[in-house]
């Protein structure tokens, strides 16, 4: 019985020691490594010590270190090696201008989590500005593959932070003006072909790249074709005299002005070309041309307020005539 009472409390000992070796081990488990921040995120990975660098410089370390819900497209090392190596100049981050690095920086900077199974052909707003201060766009495009900004592409995605996500990628990317916005959105093909017409006496390009701002309706492929089906004669935009066609893309533009879609009201506007379009807010956004039309200004994520570093771009459903 004596034998009995003492295996009795030396099994309860064992157990009670197990017991609080358990929990001695819950509570190192549970007292492990803090949850990173972008920041943390952005500094522990060798190929992000450019990164880190440049936010330092630029003194956006603390920004995504604190609270707040981002998403941080990341370039590598490598892309900052391009970056400099593009400007003979730029031997370091430190012949950098402050002001350009913080720009480009922020230009990386989305105020909102996205995963990458999110994605979709759009347009996201960044946390670097342009003309009144609005947000620049950051062009992404699926479709056959991820791609930002017209050419820099996912290497590796979705490291999860306390305040939003990283997703690094494989070069800098540099704010756009319009015309390269135009560019780079597959929509607007036809109107860049008309831009870039050898014919033309006025450098489109060049009036466009110039400081503006400027606020451009710009008609879609379809909206092209449309106006070719208008006429017989005209197969291609060649077939357009070159007069007419430099009178209707001056007619396309406002200046100066950046006038987002909230912005507009209802009344006269004067175009580039000196004539005038009437915006009519009364059923959706449209304008009304000189010559009797009603144009729709097409309002969606991909088409409306595509904001550029000169400008912004709304598309629209057809060519306005003078």
């Amino acid at each position: 019985m004596l034998f009995q009472r003492k295996l009795i409390r030396l099994t309860l000992s064992f157990l009670l020691l197990v017991s609080l070796c358990s929990c001695s081990s819950d509570d190192d488990s549970n007292s492990g490594e803090k949850p990173s921040t972008i920041t943390d995120i952005v500094m522990d990975k060798p190929e992000l010590s450019s990164l880190a660098a440049a936010l330092e410089v630029a003194g956006l370390d603390d920004d995504l270190d604190g609270s707040g819900s981002f998403t941080l497209f990341a370039p590598n090392n490598t892309a900052f090696q391009v970056l400099l190596d593009s400007n003979a100049s730029w031997n370091s981050l430190a012949d950098v201008p402050v002001e350009t690095l913080q720009a480009v920086l922020l230009f990386h900077v989305v105020g909102v989590e996205i995963n990458s199974t999110d994605l979709s052909n759009t347009y996201v707003n960044t946390l670097s500005t342009g003309p009144n201060s609005e947000p620049l766009s950051l062009q992404v495009e699926t479709t056959g593959g991820v791609v930002f900004n017209g050419s820099a592409q996912p290497i590796s995605v979705d490291y999860d932070a306390t305040n939003g996500v990283v997703h690094i990628i494989d070069e800098v990317m540099l704010p756009n003006n319009i015309v390269t916005l135009a560019l780079n959105n597959s929509g607007f093909t036809s109107l860049v072909a008309a831009l870039i017409d050898s014919r033309h006496t006025t450098d489109f390009v060049s009036v466009l790249s110039g400081d503006g701002p400027f606020t451009v309706f710009a008609p879609t492929n379809q909206a092209f074709q449309n106006l070719l089906d208008s006429n017989s004669a005209w197969n291609s935009l060649a077939d357009i005299p070159i007069t007419t066609l430099d009178a209707v893309l001056k007619y396309h533009v406002i200046t100066p002005a950046n006038v987002q879609s909230d912005q507009l009201s209802n009344g006269d506007v004067t175009m580039l070309s000196g004539g005038k379009i009437t915006i009519d807010l009364s059923d959706g956004a449209q304008i009304m041309t000189s010559s009797n039309q009603t144009v729709n200004i097409i309002v969606s994520p991909q088409t409306t307020d595509v904001q550029g570093t000169n400008g912004v771009i709304h598309a629209i459903d057809a060519v306005l005539l003078p």
